[in-house]
């Protein structure tokens, strides 16, 4: 029996929700490194779930708006313990990373920068960098195996990185592209040839359909209607809840892929903050356990913060924080679980795979240009997007490459590449690094 036959383990709900509590708590990097920090634990250690499912899971979640990486934490949790577990896996994905971004929030806001926590930072953010180039390689061998995945993973590099073309176009190119390839050439598309076993369609998936979507706008939209009632449609609560839960519906493509719209809005629109903030706010997300998108929390903090009334500043800038962070995040489960009953029976759909295959493949591309984007600015110190009719690129100087920065990225590679150091001992060792780094050289 070979390892795709094998059958898949079956957890207790306490040994799975161990592992998603500790997952959230390293979850570190960005949605790349998060779902190959999955793979790895639930396909490769645990093997709760096979190969193709995952997969299979991985494609359906990137057709969802939010952060695809808790999508399909939650989605993994349903399918090995039903609703609890779907709930424990997304919350718990969020929950920890949240917990760190309220606390750097509040020193952000407070003033009070501590040189230990700068130190720790600065070298995480170098081993964040090598972690997402090294989940770009394991995603990609993954999804790239034929020529045709291969081109549709470079255009969508080229289309988002040069042309600036919006993330659901090239969605939805890869979709109609993987949709007709694969009802004739489906080996173009590495699709099996021979039917796919699915279990049954269950009885009552429209029920559960309609009871999840219900129930999830109940939830999704009661603090935002609370609010409203207390204090007034106008309230800096229910300006948050509004915008952000807009955002939700949107936010394809992650945290970069909204980052111009939603620094344009809070900026220039509402006046909550100031454009090197939202920048100081990315990069605080970068740096926590979590989806990039708690970027988001940050944005809310500041708002309530510096609109605090009838509250006091930090306990409205808390609220606008828990405020910002369930509107954000409520709505990518409810999707998950209002689908999931659906998401079986698709497997055995060619054209449906096909589809779902190129835009894995696209989002891998996207995935690059995050990558490039990111090593950009961190290695080097002022980066300036330029424009010459159609075409877009990043000028930098080359002798502003942060030395420093470079010898703590190398460093973080040959721990990642060269010795296969676990996730967690990287992020340890280069705090540490990062922090007599700082602390100690000029």
């Amino acid at each position: 029996m070979n390892k795709s036959e094998t059958p898949p383990v079956e957890p207790t709900f306490g040994e799975a929700f161990k592992v998603w509590l500790q997952i959230g708590c390293i979850n570190f990097g960005g949605p790349a490194a998060q779902i190959a920090l999955m793979h790895r634990v639930v396909v490769d250690e645990k093997k709760w779930v096979e190969e193709a499912r995952f997969l299979h899971a991985l494609n359906f979640c990137m057709l969802l708006p939010g952060p695809e990486a808790q999508k399909l934490a939650t989605y993994l949790g349903w399918l090995l313990h039903g609703v609890r577990g779907g709930l424990a896996a997304g919350i718990l994905f969020v929950l920890p990373g949240a917990l760190v971004m309220l606390g750097l929030s509040l020193l952000y806001a407070l003033g009070r920068g501590i040189s230990v926590v700068d130190g720790a930072l600065f070298g995480i953010k170098a081993a964040v960098l090598v972690i997402v180039v090294e989940a770009l390689i394991r995603i990609g061998k993954r999804a790239l195996k034929t020529p045709l995945l291969l081109g549709l993973a470079a255009a969508a590099f080229v289309g988002i990185f040069f042309l600036e073309l919006p993330f659901p176009l090239i969605v939805a190119a890869a979709a109609l592209t993987g949709y007709l390839v694969a009802r004739r050439a489906p080996d173009r598309l590495a699709l099996e040839v021979k039917p796919i076993e699915v279990p049954p369609p269950a009885k009552d998936r429209w029920r559960h359909f309609a009871i999840a979507s219900i129930v999830g706008l109940l939830v999704w939209s009661a603090p935002v209607a609370l609010a409203a009632l207390a204090f007034g449609p106008h309230h800096i609560l229910v300006s948050i809840g509004v915008f952000f839960s807009k955002l939700a519906v949107v936010s394809f493509g992650g945290a970069y892929a909204l980052l111009a719209y939603m620094a344009q809005q809070a900026v220039e629109t509402h006046g909550w903050m100031t454009a090197p903030e939202m920048v100081d706010g990315l990069g605080l997300a970068e740096t926590t356990p979590g989806p990039l998108i708690l970027v988001t929390q940050f944005v809310g903090f500041l708002a309530a913060f510096r609109d605090a009334a009838p509250f006091p500043a930090v306990t409205a800038g808390v609220l606008g924080a828990m405020m910002t962070t369930w509107v954000t995040f409520v709505p990518s489960m409810l999707w998950i679980f209002a689908f999931a009953p659906f998401v079986e029976r698709l497997r055995a759909n060619r054209q449906l795979s096909g589809a779902l295959a190129a835009i894995t493949a696209a989002v891998v591309g996207v995935i690059l240009n995050l990558t490039v984007w990111f090593a950009l600015h961190v290695l080097f110190g002022n980066v300036t997007e330029m424009h010459a009719g159609w075409l877009r690129w990043y000028a930098f100087d080359p002798r502003a490459l942060d030395k420093q920065t470079l010898v703590l990225a190398v460093t973080a590679a040959l721990l990642t590449f060269r010795f296969h150091r676990s996730l967690i001992e990287v992020i340890v060792v280069m705090a540490l690094l990062g922090i007599v780094t700082r602390g100690v050289l000029p």
